[in-house]
């Protein structure tokens, strides 16, 4: 079991850093000044919605704020915070809401504000942050065990959110009513095994138990409750038997899950949740901490390179709530929604499509994963990913920093400099995707999936890694294949005109750059792949890492126009399958670019036929 490197102690450099300032710069650094239900919070003292939004924003924001030293972001954290802990009653409670409605309150809120909390405290040293969770989590403890609350909806579902701050405390005050809590929500919580089955065949039916957000939350439950309520020496990996099924019978071609909002099959026309990604994302982090299994940090890298940048604009001010893996338009339906359980809107680009949770959640996802670059071991530190950074920690007791220069995941080569303040021995251990092949370290030990350098770490230290790999088909179901390459999956763009809606509905303005998108076709999407004939090209990009303009790495290949029709009863979303994979036409010469990079689509195609 590995530990992440203290918060603040580790800052983005390179092309994470842009990303983040991008984020900053958008919708992200200024909800708490557009967006009413941050803005006039009953968190903070405001009318709004006082329930999982303002936790959720600033659940991302904090440590933006602190990954960037934007000292204006840092003072925006500290008011919120503030004002949340000065709202805090004598006998802990801290959600807003009247002393009558607590009974009827659902707790998942307590979970969240408890992240956050922990979150704070840690990156600024609040002591106030780390005394108010305290009396939250004890007057929570007082409530369950008194049963005057019981865990029912969200609380229910999410129980295991609560073991973060949890064991954030437990590490400082090692008292019994801590694991009396985590034992308590254990058994109130949901027990996913007894509703795997529901799994298997897409129901069009909303429920807590095939919700897509709770159950990438759900896959790390063994995994937190075993730390703080057993050993991990006792762990069974029951994330990865229920994985296998959730993908199995709902996988997608990019690493995550369909569920609009509950699961919805292998179709890859059918929506995935914008939350849901940020969450697995999340998940895999935590995993990987706590297990140091490899495949936990692979299926990261899937959904942070692939997926998430799919469903956020360039600029990061707007973001779609349903993504689709063939995503031809993000038109309004109109009549009947194309999705399980959202509406019309869902896949459109805006402010709250569909629905706010993923307005204010998705935020986490990028400051998270910089956040967990490095892990610390008994023998040195671990880069668990290989992403441009600086890090600063200690090494038997000497301070140690780690600059990490890198152009991952566009380029397969990262070089670490090492600068120790006095002469210290010590293992840097970088891991190295699975899919890489031809792995060169110079002075390095392999084993397996990760360069073990042993270092005598005097002054300054430097050290590097390159590997490989080729472009490759991944079969999926209906007879259908998508192109991969590194830890992208490359898809067919579709040119794309921006329909601009600004509008108020319900007290909510929509101006831009904060505006709804629809997303309309200009060029042709329906194409199948001829030959395997690949041709990779580096290219400069723009100042936008995951740009859909000027994509920093790009496929050549050539491809053959077939018989596609629109799914029934629409005239903007993909069929599933061609009519035919027969080809209607010659070989032309087509730029894939990666998933992320494409807001536009066509990623599971056939290989022609003559």
């Amino acid at each position: 079991m590995y530990h992440f490197l203290r918060a603040g102690s580790v800052k983005p450099a390179g092309w994470l850093y842009d990303q983040l300032k991008i984020q900053a710069d958008g919708l992200s650094g200024h909800l708490h000044t557009v967006w009413p239900d941050v803005r006039d919070s009953a968190w903070i003292g405001g009318s709004c919605e006082g329930w999982e939004r303002v936790p959720y924003w600033l659940d991302g924001f904090i440590p933006l704020a602190y990954l960037l030293d934007d000292a204006e972001m840092i003072a925006d954290a500290k008011r919120y915070m503030e004002a949340i802990i000065d709202r805090q009653k004598p006998d802990g409670w801290i959600c807003p809401c009247s002393e009558e409605e607590r009974k009827g309150y659902d707790v998942w809120a307590f979970f969240l504000i408890g992240k956050v909390l922990s979150l704070y405290a840690e990156f600024s040293g609040d002591v106030r942050a780390e005394k108010a969770l305290y009396s939250a989590m004890k007057c929570l403890y007082g409530f369950l065990a008194r049963g005057d609350v019981k865990l029912f909806d969200w609380g229910k579902s999410r129980w295991f959110e609560c073991m973060i701050p949890l064991d954030y405390l437990y590490e400082r005050y090692p008292e019994d009513w801590i694991p009396a809590l985590a034992k308590i929500l254990r058994e109130e919580g949901l027990d996913y095994h007894t509703v795997k089955e529901r799994w298997v065949r897409y129901s069009n039916r909303w429920t807590q138990e095939t919700h897509i957000v709770n159950l990438m939350m759900m896959l790390k439950y063994e995994a937190v409750t075993k730390k703080l309520l057993g050993t991990m020496a006792d762990y069974a990996d029951e994330a990865e038997e229920l994985w296998q099924i959730l993908e199995r019978y709902n996988g997608t071609a990019v690493g995550t899950f369909t569920g609009d909002e509950c699961l919805a099959g292998l179709n890859n026309n059918r929506g995935t949740e914008l939350c849901s990604v940020a969450e697995l994302m999340y998940t895999c982090e935590v995993l990987y901490a706590l297990t140091g299994e490899p495949k936990w940090a692979d299926r990261l890298e899937r959904a942070a390179f692939n997926a998430f940048p799919a469903a956020v604009s360039d600029d990061m001010w707007t973001h779609q709530y349903d993504q689709q893996v063939n995503q031809i338009a993000c038109r309004i339906f109109g009549s009947k929604s194309f999705f399980g359980s959202n509406n019309d809107e869902a896949h459109l680009f805006g402010l709250e499509p569909h629905f706010g949770c993923c307005t204010a959640n998705h935020n986490q996802a990028w400051p998270k994963l910089a956040m967990s670059i490095y892990l610390e071991r008994e023998s040195g530190v671990e880069a668990a990913l290989i992403l441009p950074s600086v890090a600063e920690t200690t090494v038997n007791g000497v301070p140690v920093t780690i600059t990490c220069k890198t152009g991952y995941p566009f380029r397969f080569d990262a070089e670490y400099t090492v600068v120790s303040a006095a002469p210290v021995d010590m293992e840097l251990t970088v891991r190295i995707p699975s899919w890489a092949s031809d792995v060169r370290a110079e002075g390095a030990e392999i084993t397996g999936n990760k360069a073990v350098y042993k270092l005598h770490a005097d002054g300054e230290t430097t050290v590097s890694l390159c590997f490989k790999d080729t472009p490759h088909f991944t079969e999926r179901p209906c007879d259908l294949s998508v192109l991969e390459y590194g830890p992208f999956v490359f898809s067919l763009p579709i040119d794309t005109e921006y329909v601009i809606h600004e509008y108020v509905r319900d007290g909510v303005e929509r101006k831009a750059p904060y505006c709804d998108y629809e997303l309309l076709p200009k060029s042709e999407w329906r194409y199948g792949f001829s030959g395997e004939t690949f041709t990779v090209k580096e290219k400069a990009g723009d100042a936008v890492p995951f740009s859909s303009k000027a994509p920093r790495l790009v496929i050549e290949a050539f491809m053959k126009p077939v018989d596609w029709d629109y799914a029934e009863g629409y005239d903007s979303v993909a069929d599933r399958t061609p009519v035919s994979h027969m080809a209607t036409g010659a070989a032309v010469t087509k730029e894939l670019v990666p998933y992320g990079c494409a807001k536009l689509r066509m990623t599971e195609m056939p290989k022609t036929e003559e």
